[in-house]
């Protein structure tokens, strides 16, 4: 029996670990597909073409915004960001679920288009925590952590809206909370019955 993958947003505010959990949560999978957004930006010292992101020239993005290529797409600083459809329905296709770790604004872009798309926000345990690993990361001033801070409580109230809420107070915990929602997901009726009745 051949099964569909589904597509699962990932989203979360500064700080709360996501690249974290969603390593954490790839180790030893090979039937889960990470999208690599599509960007115009020059590609930073380290970064691989395919691995960090798709980089392209604004021309080709361009042309791809007006053939609807993108399942979401956004400017920012200069620069074109963008989900390319293509590579998530392929990997669909072949039976493996898609993440995709992108912003709110993002994720309602995706949900026009495809409504059936399932939203998972990653929370931190408390505000104080939150507040405690922006700080640790030690890459911020004071001012730009109290930005993020505004930031995410915004994200937060936003988050209302999605369909399941993980707290990452553990790495193991968020991680199985999510193997949890991606099983509970495939075992929708409208996905299993016609497999049972078409064997009979």
């Amino acid at each position: 029996m051949h099964t569909m993958g589904k597509t699962f947003i990932v989203s979360g505010p500064s700080g709360v670990g996501k690249s974290t959990v969603l390593h954490a949560l790839f180790e030893g999978r090979d039937d889960l597909y990470f999208s690599v957004s599509a960007t115009t930006r020059t590609p930073r010292e380290g970064e691989r073409d395919g691995v960090d992101y798709h980089f392209i020239h604004a021309d080709r993005f361009r042309n791809m915004i007006a053939e609807d290529a993108f399942l979401e797409y956004a400017e920012y600083v200069g620069n074109f960001y963008g989900t390319p459809m293509r590579l998530v329905d392929e990997a669909m296709e072949q039976g493996k679920d898609v993440l995709l770790d992108i912003e709110i604004q993002g994720a309602m872009q995706v949900c026009a288009k495809r409504p059936e798309t399932v939203r998972i926000f990653i929370a931190p345990p408390s505000w104080k925590e939150l507040e405690r690993r922006l700080t640790a990361r030690g890459t911020d001033s004071p001012e730009k952590v109290q930005k993020r801070l505004l930031r995410a409580q915004v994200e937060l109230e936003m988050a209302r809206d999605y369909d399941y809420f993980v707290v990452n107070d553990t790495v193991e915990n968020a991680v199985n909370e999510l193997r949890a929602i991606m099983c509970a997901e495939h075992c929708k009726p409208a996905e299993r019955i016609d497999s049972v009745l078409n064997s009979k």
